[in-house]
């Protein structure tokens, strides 16, 4: 048995079949963990959507944004954007079964025996596990209850708060969670995050910007965490415990998958680009 965390696949379902074939994945003795956005940018978001949630007990995933972003599209909530590729998914004979798997998986997933733990993004840096945990648990629930959702979504999008505060209450504590979780990059010094950059590490170097998983006096750092969303680190973090696996297939680089058991690396090449 084998267990192999994959990063973001973003509806690039080919070569995802292509990585699998490459790891001679066997789903009655390995494990998929997905670090979120299944969906969206590549042209096969419900080959991809489809495809994990049938694995059933051989499949671990995150929620990223892409993926809360076609939940409130599905719910009405928000009207989308003109490059979305989430159409396959809206039209689909299965459209409700697919939407409804996906509004109850989780936001973070911890696994005790081997020792890593998934998120889409980031952390803030006052977060230790039992914290976090229970933060993706609030925002879980308010998800998955119908009565919850759509208000959820339509209050989800936007840049603040920008800073954790246990005192923060309603949908601005909501979104301050969701944010830093399936969002976050780059942080100031004190662990405000910014939402508005982008690129490689060094491209904020005149400014006082630093990745999340390097903001000073992080108390999850014994925490080895697995996560995607940021393809311009091309897997690579320099910090110890971080493992970034979003290698940018959707703009024409690479999949990327991480042996948990033994940290090995595999990758396929990702030829077509998002244009």
């Amino acid at each position: 048995m084998a267990t192999y965390a994959i990063g973001d696949l973003q509806g690039c379902f080919s070569p995802l079949e292509k990585l699998l074939d490459k790891i001679q994945f066997n789903p009655k003795h390995d494990v998929l963990w997905f670090t979120g956005d299944l969906v969206n940018r590549g042209p096969q978001s419900v080959d991809a959507l489809r495809f994990v949630k049938n694995l059933g007990k051989s499949q671990r995933i995150v929620l990223g944004n892409h993926d809360l972003h076609l939940l409130a599209v599905a719910h009405n909530a928000h009207p989308g954007w003109e490059e979305d590729t989430l159409k396959s998914i809206l039209q689909a004979p299965d459209r409700e079964e697919l939407i409804d798997w996906l509004q109850h998986q989780p936001l973070l997933y911890h696994d005790e025996k081997l020792g890593f733990t998934m998120i889409h993004a980031g952390l803030a840096s006052s977060w230790d596990l039992a914290t976090v945990k229970a933060l993706a648990k609030e925002v879980e629930q308010t998800i998955q209850n119908p009565s919850t959702a759509k208000p959820f979504f339509q209050h989800m999008y936007g840049n603040e708060p920008d800073h954790w505060d246990s005192n923060l209450a309603g949908w601005d504590r909501l979104r301050c969670i969701t944010n830093y979780l399936t969002r976050a990059r780059f942080c100031y010094p004190d662990g405000r995050i910014e939402l508005n950059a982008k690129g490689k590490i060094d491209s904020q170097a005149a400014g006082d910007l630093i990745p999340w998983f390097r903001v000073p006096n992080r108390v999850n750092k014994n925490l080895k965490i697995i996560f995607g969303h940021w393809a311009a680190l091309g897997g690579v973090t320099e910090t110890p415990n971080t493992y970034a696996l979003d290698t940018g297939c959707i703009w024409g680089f690479s999949l990327t998958a991480m042996r948990l058991e033994d940290g090995v690396r595999f990758s396929v090449e990702c030829a077509e680009p998002r244009r």
